[in-house]
């Protein structure tokens, strides 16, 4: 088993609160992320649950053992870091199978599993060499593999894949998620990368100054953000936000962007929220774009243009202070300043209270 279980958990430095009444369960053989900003308290976190970092208030249970004056040594867990940590003595086969001969492993057994963990992480022509003669990149993957090499309850990554380049972190995070499938480990996974996490997790917790604000599967992060902070950033581009009115008219329900207002019956919105001004927001994959006007459609002109090969990203101003982002085939081309109109897929709008950042609703 490996349930992880955090009640109202704080930690603070003096008077900085890092982390602020978090409560979260991670699941046996569950990979869940906790994603955030540098600074917003998802490596304390993580620090807590291995017992590196003492607990200001709350309560940390590893299946349903309490565990807040439980050494490290002594809770079953698994801990890779950002930095390596390697033993600069040892080759790599010596430091992959550290922990298990500490807990004396017989060798033939050790052997196999060192190459097994080896092969699946790509570092199996490093094992004669030392530390120092490798690259960040596989000194990363030689300490996740001291970590995933031994039986643990749970195994606590903190930015391991931060040190690889981009074919090598595509890579490895198609490994470590099937490591994690084919063996069911409970791996609780620190990041700042959304893509890794989204990607990777069967949930994610983001964070921000040390709160929880959202918990939920990739899908339920990414199509409804459950706040403008979050809104912002997962995704990329990020969900677009427009302030938004709300006026009537002989009986026509009219939304305000700017100087130009459209009709709910043309944007084909059926629910509005019960407020005279709010944040719509859209992600990029569902704003259309075209040279001409069509119905429901608002006027904007076009401020950026980045082919990307496949797709291009393109801003549009619509009003003087709401700038969006559009994802266009790359086919479709743009110049700078020209007058575009822009239309959006009405089953994916979402609103926002201006007061609260919170998700309304309707």
């Amino acid at each position: 088993m490996g349930v992880v279980e955090l009640k109202s958990v704080w930690k603070l430095y003096g008077d900085f609160v890092a982390v602020r009444n978090v409560s979260f369960t991670c699941n046996d053989g569950e990979f869940l992320s906790i994603l955030g900003p540098s600074g917003c308290g998802k490596t304390s976190t993580l620090r807590m649950i291995a017992g590196l970092e003492e607990i200001s208030r709350g309560e940390i249970y590893i299946d349903g053992v309490f565990v807040n004056y439980i050494e490290p040594r002594s809770r079953n867990i698994a801990m890779a870091f950002e930095t390596y940590a390697l033993y600069p003595h040892l080759t790599v086969f010596e430091n992959i199978a550290f922990p298990l001969r500490v807990r004396k492993v017989p060798e033939s057994e050790i052997k196999k599993r060192v190459m097994e963990i080896a092969e699946a992480l790509g570092i199996e022509g490093y094992l004669d060499e030392l530390p120092r003669n490798l690259s960040g990149g596989v000194q990363q993957r030689v300490g996740l593999a001291r970590a995933l090499i031994r039986p643990a309850a749970v195994y606590l990554l903190d930015e391991v894949l931060s040190h690889l380049d981009a074919v090598q972190r595509t890579m490895l995070r198609g490994e470590l998620r099937r490591l994690q499938k084919l063996r069911n480990l409970t791996i609780i996974f620190v990041t700042h990368d959304q893509l890794e996490a989204l990607a990777m997790s069967d949930r994610v917790i983001v964070m921000n100054d040390g709160v929880i604000q959202q918990i939920g599967t990739p899908s339920e992060i990414y199509d409804r953000p459950a706040n403008l902070f979050v809104a912002g950033f997962v995704g990329e581009p990020p969900v677009n936000t427009m302030n938004v009115r709300r006026m009537k008219e002989k009986n026509v329900d009219y939304l305000v962007f700017g100087e130009q207002r459209i009709s709910t019956e043309d944007l084909n919105i059926k629910r509005l929220p019960d407020k005279e001004a709010f944040i719509l927001g859209i992600r990029p994959f569902y704003v259309k774009v075209s040279a001409s006007k069509g119905n429901g459609s608002i006027q904007g002109r076009i401020h950026t243009y980045e082919n990307l090969g496949d797709f291009a990203i393109i801003t549009v101003d619509i009003s003087k202070e709401d700038r969006i982002f559009a994802i266009v085939p790359s086919s479709e081309r743009y110049e700078l300043d020209q007058v575009v109109y822009i239309s959006f897929d009405p089953e994916r709008i979402l609103f926002y209270d201006k007061e609260s950042g919170g998700l309304l609703n309707v």
